[in-house]
């Protein structure tokens, strides 16, 4: 299920960092200072990537989706 932007505003920061999947590899990590950042996993060759694309809420659900799709194309 796709997060909502309800569920990644209200998301609290515990003891240990914490991801909230969208889904096609974004993902809302939420550190324990309560900073919360869009990232998206990938990978190229087998191996395991990363790219941040903003933090939360200076860059919303919908632009970080936007982000992703822009991505995807550029890796495919």
């Amino acid at each position: 299920m796709p997060l909502t932007e309800i569920q990644a505003k209200k998301s609290n920061p515990r003891e240990q960092a914490y991801k909230l999947a969208d889904g096609e590899g974004l993902f809302l990590l939420v550190q324990p200072n309560g900073s919360k950042l869009w990232r998206m996993k990938y990978r190229i060759g087998g191996k395991e990537k990363l790219l941040s694309f903003g933090a939360y809420p200076a860059h919303r659900l919908a632009v970080a989706r936007d982000k992703r799709s822009a991505a995807e194309a550029l890796l495919s």
